[in-house]
């Protein structure tokens, strides 16, 4: 994997890791005519504070068999740290301007493809709310399938449009008061407790931290909480904060009935953002897209909320057979 950058329309800097090299697109006339490493590529999305580190995990595998391009969205990982953008909005019109990128890229190594470069996006967390919301403004057309992982169609509680409540929704910042707590949180100083904060979202996330049964040594655990802890500290946490308060108030149930491309629903067992019922929503809502069925599948993973670090193996294999299966 190596790091590539494109720029926005606002100016943002997006970094990615890509599997594959991108050519000099002001050399248009120099590479092969069809080179099919590059006719598929599987773009995994992180989740809140996260970053394309996320996936140290996966790349090898995945990029094994097909081309992988792995942002780091604005305000996280290397990309920009502009003062304004903190909306899921923001973030799915920076994807579509990668995705334009990644297409120009693909179009000069494929000059001769008859179609072009087949992506499937695998949102995790709020990677799954920037793909809903990007299918709501843009549509499903630049995509060949989705991947969600471990995400609700909606984080606050909502039980006068649904009945969307305890079961549903995220299980610690689900209406104002809790938000508000969240926010302040992630607000903290160095000095202040900020780096609580970070331990706090590993206890969440991690399913052995919260009784899965995994066997984990002291000094396994300790790196984990580590790793991650790092990735959430090059965030601006008051910037995160803001964006927080528009991630847990979306409420994308009726744009995932827009889908009509196949889509794989992933949830963790032992998630500590949401229930269980609250993920499998998504793929309810998803079946009732036009022509959706037998095209929508679910697969419940032993472990948390970050179930690619857990166990990925079963989540690069799963992940590749959707691919193979739908882009062949």
């Amino acid at each position: 994997m190596q790091y590539e950058s494109c720029t926005t329309n606002d100016n943002c800097i997006l970094s990615f890791q890509t599997s594959l090299p991108l050519p000099k697109l002001a050399n248009p006339n120099i590479g092969p005519s069809h080179d099919p490493a590059y006719d598929t590529c599987i773009l995994p999305l992180h989740g809140f504070s996260g970053s394309s580190a996320y996936f140290t995990r996966n790349f090898a595998a995945l990029s094994a068999h097909h081309w992988v391009v792995a942002p780091d969205m604005r305000g996280h990982g290397f990309s920009g740290r502009p003062a304004g953008g903190y909306h899921v909005a923001r973030l799915a019109a920076d994807l579509r301007e990668l995705i334009s990128h990644l297409r120009a890229a693909a179009a000069h190594k494929n000059r001769d493809a008859a179609s072009p470069v087949r992506i499937v996006p695998v949102g995790c967390s709020i990677g799954a709310a920037v793909l809903w919301t990007y299918v709501e403004l843009f549509g499903c057309d630049d995509f060949a399938g989705f991947v969600f992982v471990d995400q609700a169609p909606l984080q606050d509680r909502a039980e006068a449009f649904g009945g969307w409540d305890q079961t549903m929704c995220h299980t610690g910042c689900y209406d104002e008061a809790t938000m508000l707590a969240a926010q302040k949180a992630w607000m903290r100083t160095a000095d202040d407790g900020l780096v609580e904060t970070h331990r706090g979202l590993v206890a969440e996330c991690l399913g052995y931290r919260r009784g899965s049964g995994a066997v984990v040594s002291a000094e396994e655990s300790k790196r984990d909480e580590e790793f991650f802890m790092g990735i959430s500290a090059m965030c601006d946490g008051r910037w995160l904060a803001r964006l927080l308060a528009d991630h847990t108030r979306y409420d994308h149930r009726e744009a995932i009935e827009l889908i009509t491309v196949p889509t794989l629903v992933m949830a963790g067992k032992w998630s500590g953002c949401f229930p269980l019922e609250g993920m499998l929503e998504t793929a309810r809502r998803a079946e009732k897209g036009e022509g959706m069925k037998g095209k929508v599948d679910v697969s419940v993973f032993d472990s948390g909320h970050w179930l690619f670090y857990e166990e990925p193996e079963r989540f690069n294999r799963e992940v590749i057979e959707f691919v193979d299966r739908w882009t062949a």
